[in-house]
């Protein structure tokens, strides 16, 4: 105990976590053979293709994208293992990715807001009769960028891991408030309705009993309410529910003809492979850091990576009527950041996005603590994990072209038939978790409330992460302060939460210059 209250207090650590950390680089090997006896086993494929199947299906449907999917498929883990749970819960994830460039190339329709991208130059080429070649260079281009990204979650956790351990309650406190700022300052839109929503998913997230003392907060005499507010029902309510309600009678059955479906001269010509190698390799290396970082994601990764080929290309003119550099770029860019938000999610407990807090969320609900004690206690989950995103990968690699006339027939079910069937199966799932009718009504309160913000234009990601990190944020903060006695300035003489500070004060000066330079524009206009 002495030697943990020095490492919070600053001192030099001296607990031997860390010199288990700092041998992870020695032992890769090792590692990814374990990773691989988990990914590999019956088990662990088993889930990996159910995953990765479900995640294609929810990516292909217009609308629903990967926080909806996860959001209302991610009840069905809790009655399995954390590590099949995760396993499964990623093949979702990056599964979602895939299915959206499916409609985004065949039918200019976006399955997933990352795929958006896929529609400016995907489906001009699908309308010259090149589908085929579109939707086989995507996979390629996603499978080559999803591999970097893996390759730099092995190589570069233990790098963080063995950083993390010398960090004390004022570094995590530091860090988790600069998520939650990064997310409302970066992501874009009104910073003001960011900070807001995360200000009240924080309070949301400190319903129920103290931590410390034991007393109820905000539960308002509602005894189902003193363990606190279901994660499972607010993230399904919020993103599942509200989306549902949204669709409801703006979708449209698509019709197609049977010449769009057939995958003939697949294979691209020679130039277009060569000239595919550097825009997919660019786009890894942007996803890749873009998707470590919180508030980014696969979206901005995408359109970044975009805007980058188009300013390489010799001729930029072709960009928007069918430019393949235009399509692989983005593609490789977002299914590397999928891969790499992971990074700060298991390393150190930290979600830079909505849907890395809700897979924080399951493996706190598995009593798993995570963060860089997780990869020394479980290195099975946490290898298993890494491995079984190469799995998933390569069953989408396998899947995805044969079964694109399958993907795409879903999109031709009348909505007026699936809308109820999901929420049939959402009030299933939720009421078998704890055989509470009390979770269903939350469902359909958060439900509204999803649906009443977006009318109102309010971003709901950063609600999210504040409800996750929210009961996080006050413990390290208590702790800071119990260890500095009461003082503030633990939180800029400590180097990392000093570092994490500085960038905090950068981040929200630069959006209130933003804010000041958008309005003067505004009223020049007028």
């Amino acid at each position: 105990m002495s030697d943990l209250a020095g490492l919070w207090a600053g001192a030099e650590p001296t607990h031997p976590f860390p010199d288990m950390a700092a041998l992870m680089q020695d032992q890769i090997l090792e590692n990814i053979l374990l990773g691989l006896s988990v990914a590999i086993s019956p088990s662990g494929l088993f889930y990996c293709l159910i995953g990765v199947v479900l995640g294609t299906i929810t990516g292909i449907i217009p609308g629903i994208g990967a926080l909806a999917a996860v959001s209302l498929l991610f009840p069905i883990t809790f009655h399995l293992a954390p590590t099949e749970a995760l396993i499964m819960l990623a093949g979702i994830y990056y599964g979602t990715t895939y299915g959206g460039s499916t409609a985004s190339i065949l039918l200019n329709l976006p399955g997933t807001p990352s795929s958006a991208v896929a529609c400016l130059d995907g489906y001009p080429m699908a309308q010259k009769g090149r589908g085929g070649v579109a939707l086989f260079m995507t996979t390629i281009a996603s499978f080559v960028g999803g591999s970097i990204g893996i390759l730099v979650l092995i190589f570069l956790a233990p790098m963080i891991i063995s950083v993390a351990f010398m960090f004390a309650p004022a570094d995590y406190f530091s860090l988790i408030l600069l998520g939650l700022i990064m997310t409302a300052t970066i992501s874009g839109g009104s910073v003001v309705k960011a900070l807001i929503m995360s200000v009240f998913g924080i309070l949301l997230g400190v319903v129920g009993l103290d931590v410390y003392y034991g007393s109820p907060r905000y539960t308002f005499g509602i005894l189902h309410l003193y363990e606190g507010i279901s994660l499972v029902a607010l993230a399904i309510g919020l993103f599942g529910i509200a989306e549902v309600i949204a669709s409801i009678g703006k979708m449209v059955p698509v019709e197609m003809s049977r010449d769009k479906l057939r995958m003939r001269n697949m294979l691209p010509s020679r130039e277009e492979g060569r000239g595919s190698i550097a825009p997919i390799l660019r786009g890894a290396g942007i996803g890749t850091i873009l998707g470590a970082l919180p508030g980014t994601g696969g979206t901005i990764a995408s359109y970044i990576s975009y805007a980058v080929e188009r300013r390489f290309s010799r001729t930029p003119d072709h960009f928007g009527k069918g430019a393949m550099e235009g399509l692989v770029g983005p593609e490789s860019s977002n299914n590397a950041a999928d891969q790499t938000a992971f990074i700060p999610t298991l390393t150190l407990g930290i979600p830079g996005t909505a849907t890395m807090a809700i897979m924080l969320g399951v493996l706190m609900i598995h009593g798993i603590n995570p963060g860089p004690r997780l990869v020394v206690e479980q290195p099975a989950l946490f290898w298993g994990l890494i491995m079984s995103f190469w799995i998933g990968n390569l069953l989408l690699l396998i899947i995805n072209i044969p079964m694109i006339g399958i993907w795409v027939r879903i999109l031709a079910v009348p909505y007026k038939i699936l809308y109820p069937s999901i929420l049939a199966f959402v009030c299933v799932g939720i009421y078998s978790i704890n055989n509470s009718v009390f979770d269903i009504l939350v469902v359909v309160a958060f439900g509204v409330v999803g649906y009443g913000t977006k009318l109102l234009g309010l971003p709901l990601p950063p609600l999210l992460l504040g409800f996750v990190l929210g009961p996080m944020l006050e413990e390290h903060f208590r702790r800071a302060m119990l260890l500095s006695q009461g003082s503030f300035e633990v939180f800029v003489t400590r180097p990392i939460s000093g570092a994490a500070v500085l960038i905090m004060a950068v981040a929200l000066l630069y959006a209130m210059v933003r804010f000041v330079l958008s309005n003067s524009e505004k009223n020049r206009t007028i």
